[in-house]
């Protein structure tokens, strides 16, 4: 018999349930949920009919679960303001630790809990970037990173595939407000990419940004931003999303000096030059020469495991056995990114990296002071196959 790690869940909403039902279909061989704690009854009471476990013991009170000696490792999906405090609260009792995206709210609450990992080496601090799986991104990042095709002089990411109409902000009160989820698109949506992006091309130094504020919805916070990055060596970057585009575009382009790699439609394709810009530049002597170049279709392995693969990566790290997707204290750089087009956007300049996280936090703390929560009947709980994926074949 497979040894199984004993875990609780914070948070039984549309993620939370999510990784119950992967667990509960069997996708999760070392896992067993021991625990589920939530603050709403209604969500409570639903989590019982749904059977999750043969043996789960129900908590109103997130503490008294963690002081319960019923649990060995917590995941936490609860909103993105208590993401720290909570794993915190794990780190103090040696429990292990699965956080969802983002880490955090701002930089400064993120930094303090990174500090708290830092002094429980026994606890497996993992980050539910589940996009780190996808084979296509895996790929890229092996190959931009290979160092054979010389620099990055240029990243593109147009990321415009987060369509939501007003009914989605009206789903819950808090959404979309400054004192409910701290951020918009960039805080709710885009985590996956602003990881990806520095994972595949590393961080850059300076950040200028332009957000605008409800501009397709009533809602107080952002749901369309254009930002542009340098990175150290010179080259330059620009991030765009939005909520507000019904057909949208998911295109990621990376240029460097013997080669041009662009993922869309989950393809990476190749440009690969027969020298190096540079080396073409000063060498030819035709007007309008350019490198020749050879178009090719990356192969893959085919694998994109998602939720279910972090969960088991965690989860075997725990057992001694494996190697977590995501640490948890990598979530900083992915926030940093976004706390610094906020500020930016806040300030009306350019920012460079690092910021003072107090500046960035007083920022926001002004607009939280002035949110207003949408007087609304109820909310609303996605099915859990639109947002994490079908389990189906």
């Amino acid at each position: 018999m497979k040894k199984k790690i004993r875990v609780g869940i914070i948070g039984i909403g549309n993620m939370g349930s999510g990784h119950a039902k992967f667990i509960k279909l069997g996708l999760c061989p070392h896992i067993e949920i021991t625990a589920i704690a939530d603050t709403n009854p209604q969500r409570l009471e639903w989590a019982k009919k749904q059977k999750f476990g043969k043996n789960i013991t129900y908590f109103s009170d997130d503490i008294e679960m963690l002081d319960s000696g019923l649990i060995d490792a917590c995941i936490i999906a609860v909103p993105h303001y208590d993401h720290p405090g909570l794993a915190t609260q794990c780190m103090k009792r040696s429990i292990h630790v699965m956080l969802e995206k983002p880490s955090g709210v701002y930089t400064k609450q993120v930094r303090e809990m990174n500090e708290e990992a830092d002094r429980h080496p026994e606890v497996v601090f993992g980050m539910m970037f589940n996009q780190r799986t996808n084979c296509v991104y895996r790929k890229l990042r092996e190959l931009v990173q290979s160092g054979k095709y010389g620099s990055i002089r240029r990243t593109n990411w147009l990321i415009t595939t987060w369509y939501r109409p007003q009914a989605y902000y009206n789903s819950g009160g808090w959404r979309a407000t400054w004192a409910g989820e701290g951020g918009g698109v960039l805080l709710n949506q885009c985590p996956h990419q602003l990881d990806l992006w520095q994972w595949i091309c590393g961080m850059p130094v300076k950040v200028h940004a332009h957000l605008q504020y409800g501009k397709w919805h009533d809602i107080e916070v952002e749901d369309d931003v254009t930002a542009y990055v340098e990175y150290e060596n010179g080259a330059t970057g620009v991030f765009v999303t939005s909520t507000g585009d019904a057909h949208g575009t998911n295109r990621f382009e990376i240029q460097m000096d013997k080669a041009k790699f662009v993922v869309e439609n989950n393809k990476l394709t190749m440009l690969e030059y027969n020298m190096s810009e540079p080396e073409f530049t000063k060498t030819n002597k035709k007007a309008f020469g350019s490198p020749k170049a050879k178009k090719i279709r990356v192969k893959t392995d085919h694998k994109n495991l998602q939720h279910i693969g972090v969960l088991n990566a965690w989860a075997k790290t725990i057992l001694g056995e494996g190697q977590l997707v995501a640490d948890g204290r990598e979530g900083l750089n992915g926030l940093i990114l976004s706390n610094a087009m906020h500020l930016s956007s806040f300030l009306g300049k350019e920012i460079t990296l690092p910021f003072d996280d107090e500046i960035y936090y007083e920022e926001l703390m002004k607009r939280v002071s002035t949110s207003k929560e949408k007087d609304l009947s109820e909310v609303f709980f996605a099915d859990t196959d639109d947002v994490m994926g079908s389990t189906k074949s």
